[in-house]
């Protein structure tokens, strides 16, 4: 008989799509009967801000109790929205392959960023997001939205589908692509322009620890160390560790980037002053070729590095980072 193994997920069509996409992937590497569980977060509940809500961890705390209260077995995230911090009887037992971690600009008439008329109003969520639209473009009014990826796409003139008040939004690539919404991307902003979130385009695939000895040591065990993509997973832990050491959260105007190029890890940071008039930005690299707990423990130490030469070339006095209070 089929392992049947619950997923639990966001209700949302982005999250829903994510999450049927890992259990695709684990089906085809396993015997394997998946269903899906919904969970409601707080940051699907509630409205304002995300830095409002709490910021870091609000997409993310009710499936994290799904878990651990057993109401699902597995369950998957955007790994941008993972706090830093390990959570207690859990695991991420595998980070899938990344999908492009750019953002897009989604603009109307097929604008880039350089096309924008003076003082275009563009809309987004993310303080790191709007830091960087001001630190290339000061002139631009930037909107704080919220909503799903259609309710957001609704707020660029010209849709039929919503009130068409901005002249652009900025969305993930990775985001868009999963759905299937490419087609409203007119510009995808290389690394010198904005650099994306850390985890920024992967996935996390979360589970109680306890399981992967225990009940979990079976077909699903098998799947998901077969659906860990380690250039993907020291990434990641390289980003992870930097936004970590900077005590930086999700309302903190912070964007890293790491690449994996044969066995030579780079990542490459920046702080920006919230309204764009200053930024700092460091690149480093390490070798890796060790075995995945080495790698995993030079990936870190490069983003605890990068995050140090920040801190040590003025980083606080740029953003509200923990480590400075």
């Amino acid at each position: 008989m089929p392992q049947h193994v619950r997923i639990g997920t966001r209700a949302s069509t982005l999250a829903l799509t994510q999450t049927g996409h890992v259990a695709d992937a684990l089906a085809a590497h396993g015997d394997l009967d998946v269903e899906t569980v919904r969970v409601r977060t707080d940051g699907d509940r509630l409205t304002g801000s995300l830095a409002t809500l709490g910021g870091t961890g609000v997409f993310v705390t009710a499936l994290r109790d799904a878990l651990l209260d057993g109401r699902c077995d597995v369950a998957v995230h955007s790994l941008k929205d993972l706090p830093t911090g390990d959570a207690d009887g859990l695991v991420i037992a595998a980070v899938p392959l990344r999908e492009d971690p750019r953002d897009a600009l989604c603009a109307r008439d097929g604008l880039t960023l350089a096309g924008l008329p003076d003082g275009a109003r563009v809309g987004t969520g993310s303080p790191r997001r709007a830091a960087q639209l001001l630190r290339a473009r000061p002139d631009l009014d930037v909107v704080d939205i919220r909503g799903n990826v259609d309710t957001r796409l609704g707020r660029v003139a010209g849709s039929a589908t919503g009130p068409g008040d901005l002249d652009a939004v900025v969305l993930a690539r990775a985001g868009l692509a999963r759905i299937g919404r490419l087609e409203a991307v007119t510009e995808l902003f290389d690394a010198d322009v904005m650099l994306p979130a850390p985890g920024q385009g992967a996935l996390a695939v979360e589970t109680r620890a306890s399981g992967l000895t225990t009940e979990l040591a079976t077909p699903l065990a098998g799947a998901l160390a077969a659906l860990d993509h380690r250039p993907t997973r020291v990434a990641v832990l390289a980003e992870r560790a930097l936004l970590a050491r900077l005590e930086a959260g999700c309302a903190a105007p912070v964007g890293a980037l790491a690449t994996l190029d044969g066995d030579v890890l780079t990542l490459e940071a920046v702080v920006v002053r919230t309204d764009g008039s200053d930024a700092l930005r460091r690149r480093g690299s390490t070798t890796l070729g060790g075995t995945p707990a080495e790698d995993a423990v030079a990936a870190r130490a490069l983003g605890a590095r990068l995050a140090d030469d920040l801190l040590a070339t003025g980083a606080a006095d740029l953003a509200d980072l923990g480590h400075a209070r």
